[in-house]
């Protein structure tokens, strides 16, 4: 007999003061779970604890608490519910994140229409991530990974390249910054054309300002012909400046000059040279420090980063590593010709262990020395050069991964909340008896979160004025 998969009821939720308006609403939808949020900071705690797929706002609850909202639950699609004459507060509403808005006075058809196709267009979204997550796979092409860090730098990737925006692009090497910039070149509008690289730090500081912008006859010693430079040579498409951090002060004055009029002078040359191209720029280095210290322009940051992108390290995407691995074995084993199975459980263990300084280039090339050199059917934490960790991997158990998840969450709510418990618990969306539950299953005290145990050195000041007393 097949076993029955009960369908799980769609929640929709109604912020509106107006208990005549909640009750014609909730006849509408009888057939969902329908939750009535009173018009007032509580809402939040009940989006924490039900998590509803759809909300129908009532614009009468304000502006800041539709913003609240939209903040805490931005997968959550919102339809704002507006009077017929109030047009432009229902384009605000749309323009802080609210998917739909609808006039009152109530048509239920028309509403449940428009309510259903938020219904979908949730189980849409819901589905992509599904696929993407059972494949491996990101919206960007050649990037592997399933953690939050790195689905949040796809699409910032995704929002920013079919603009013209100058992106700048921060990260530790070996984090896959042009990977990111090549993103961007191939889903803009100028994928048809060039995309010319450039690294800052490779080429001699007396030769990058011919290799940038080139020089005409005679301008030095050996130019025996007109050469165009790299950035007149991607006209219509895209520059990258990688390590642009490490760029000379004299080369940066004059690419904030081709930034700001978007033309070039050739080495040697007195004529102005026109560009259409887009510029994308990339370092390691922490600009703010750089400028504090007068090594980088200031105006020149802030030309070129117009929009950032923080790439994270690979120890901070949880996940990603051994996905990477997997990947990358399979890619090595077909090019060296190796019958490999994968992982044995202490490499798997290792590779989880790691804070890979080097990135994911540390991980490429710990794992190509191990194809090559590896004799064994699987590549072992020996093979990677790792230290091996013995056991099956504890970090794959969903119960221990489970309780650390609790246990972090909570302490990060108490944290945030300075041992509050009410608040506590409204933030993690439970009850207070569920809380303290949870306080006692993991051995956290409360008390070490407070404001008074969190500022040891005003204690001992208030301590010393009672004692003068």
């Amino acid at each position: 007999m097949s076993q029955i998969v009960p369908v799980r009821r769609r929640k929709l939720l109604i912020v509106a003061g107006d208990r005549a308006l909640c009750r014609e609403l909730e006849g509408i939808f009888s057939d969902l779970e329908v939750i009535r949020g009173e018009a007032n900071v509580q809402v939040l705690a009940l989006i924490r604890r039900v998590e509803p797929d759809v909300a129908l706002f009532d614009l009468n609850s304000g502006l800041e608490l539709l913003r609240q909202i939209l903040n805490l639950a931005p997968d959550m699609k919102v339809i704002a519910l507006t009077a017929h004459d109030a047009r432009e507060l229902a384009v605000q509403a749309v323009g802080l994140g609210a998917a739909d808005f609808y006039h009152k006075p109530i048509d239920p058809s028309v509403l449940s229409i428009v309510v259903r196709r938020a219904f979908r267009m949730r189980e849409l979204e819901e589905e992509n991530w599904r696929l993407r997550e059972q494949t491996g796979a990101m919206a960007i092409e050649g990037i592997i990974g399933v953690s939050d860090a790195m689905r949040s730098v796809c699409r910032a990737v995704e929002k920013i390249a079919p603009t013209s925006a100058t992106a700048l692009i921060l990260g530790e090497s070996g984090t896959g910054k042009e990977l990111l910039a090549r993103a961007l070149h191939r889903l803009s509008p100028r994928a048809h054309k060039p995309f010319v690289a450039i690294n800052c730090a490779a080429i001699p500081e007396h030769l990058l300002e011919s290799e940038l912008f080139g020089y005409e006859k005679g301008a030095f010693t050996g130019a025996a012909k007109r050469t165009l430079g790299k950035l007149e040579s991607a006209e219509g498409g895209t520059v990258f400046l990688d390590e642009i951090g490490e760029m000379h002060a004299s080369l940066q004055a004059k690419l904030l000059r081709v930034l700001q009029e978007r033309a070039i002078e050739r080495v040697g040359g007195r004529e102005l040279v026109p560009l259409d191209i887009r510029v994308i720029c990339a370092t390691h280095r922490n600009l703010e420090r750089s400028m504090a210290a007068s090594a980088f322009r200031e105006d020149l940051f802030y030309r070129i980063s117009e929009v950032t992108i923080r790439v994270p390290p690979l120890r901070e995407r949880h996940g990603d590593s051994l996905l990477l691995a997997q990947a990358l074995i399979q890619q090595l084993a077909e090019r060296y010709g190796k019958p490999l199975r994968g992982l044995s459980p202490d490499a798997i263990n290792a590779i989880h262990a790691h804070p890979w300084p080097g990135n994911v280039r540390e991980l490429e090339n710990r794992l190509k020395g191990a194809v090559i050199m590896g004799e064994g059917p699987v590549i072992t934490a020996g093979d990677l050069d790792l230290a091996a960790l013995g056991g099956d991997p504890a970090f794959l158990n969903l119960r221990v991964v489970r309780q650390r998840a609790e246990a972090q969450a909570a302490r990060h709510a108490l944290a945030a909340a300075r041992g509050n418990l009410s608040r506590a618990a409204e933030l993690l969306g439970v009850t207070r008896p569920t809380l303290y539950d949870l306080l006692e299953k993991h051995g956290i005290d409360a008390a070490q979160f407070s404001s008074r145990s969190l500022t040891p050195e005003l204690d001992s000041k208030e301590k010393a004025a009672a004692d003068l007393s």
